[in-house]
């Protein structure tokens, strides 16, 4: 298990929640015959849950608190049956169980607390693999059940990544495209260990093997501290079905078109399926646009 961290210099104030801009899509491709992937995109407020009032006009009250966090994921299910798409989205459920408290928590603690929240990440996408490994016990099958797992969480300034096999996350900002996530697939490990060459990796047939996963042999969570206060910057989730179509300097160019979150994520799901679409496709955009 690891962590990093990148730091900009802060140039901007918080978007409010009208300004932030938020797309995900997912599509099954040409060439599957279901869809595996998951994603999700949620904000997480401080609230009042109301039970009951003999109040008239109780909707007018303000029940929904400050935005504590902007929650992003992907999950792409392995396995190529339907057992993929389940362990996506227990995955997907399980993470979510912690998202809120962890958050609150670390309201609480004050953002100096970084090393508790970074360990609270990390836990939860523990025990997001601990519930998929339950669940795959339970089958009759006992097939195994996995998933990658490319968790996001917003607290400004800061975007806290969470990754676990190689779905991606990226950041475009000050005009240049960042990868933040690194692939946990044996072919990365190899180009690691300098036994591979870069250039060969994407042809490589170990690309395609994950060292990592949620529910596999292995699950090594790797969490990233990522500077998002400069306004203008734009956050690209995918799973591999968008990255084995298009480059990181496609995804770069149409990132400084200054599309739209839904505009920028249509584009790069379609561009994949006028490739091939050889694998389902994800995409998940957040972006706070610069004030005019």
């Amino acid at each position: 298990m690891e962590s990093r961290s990148t730091t900009r210099v802060r140039t901007s104030v918080r978007p409010t929640d009208a300004e932030l801009d938020l797309f995900g899509l997912t599509h099954q491709g040409h060439r599957r015959k279901n869809n595996q992937d998951h994603f999700l995109i949620a904000t997480v407020h401080a609230g009042i849950k109301l039970h009951s009032t003999s109040l008239a006009r109780a909707e007018e009250l303000p029940l929904e608190g400050n935005r504590l966090g902007t929650v992003m994921l992907v999950a792409d299910g392995v396995g190529g049956t339907g057992d993929g798409a389940a362990a996506a989205q227990l995955a997907t459920e399980s993470v979510m169980q912690y998202v809120a408290s962890s958050l609150r928590c670390y309201h609480e603690m004050g953002t100096g607390n970084d090393p508790q929240f970074l360990t609270s990440l990390r836990e939860a996408a523990m025990r997001a693999h601990e519930a998929v490994l339950a669940e795959a016990v339970t089958r009759s099958d006992r097939k195994s059940l996995a998933t990658t797992l490319t968790l996001g969480i917003g607290v400004w300034p800061w975007l806290y990544v969470v990754q676990v096999g190689d779905s991606r996350a990226y950041i475009y900002t000050g005009g240049r495209l960042v990868q933040v996530t690194r692939d946990q697939t044996m072919a990365q490990e190899m180009v690691d260990l300098g036994a591979l060459k870069s250039a060969d990796q994407q042809r490589s047939p170990l690309n395609d093997i994950l060292s990592s996963a949620i529910g596999a042999e292995e699950a090594s969570p790797v969490v990233t501290r990522v500077d998002i206060s400069e306004r203008g910057c734009v956050l690209v989730f995918c799973t591999d079905g968008l990255t084995k179509h298009v480059s990181n300097a496609e995804i770069e160019a149409h990132c400084a078109k200054g599309l739209s979150a839904e505009q920028l994520g249509r584009t790069l799901v379609e561009l994949a399926l006028e490739r091939g679409g050889s694998d389902n496709v994800t995409v998940v955009i957040a972006r706070a646009p610069v004030k005019a």
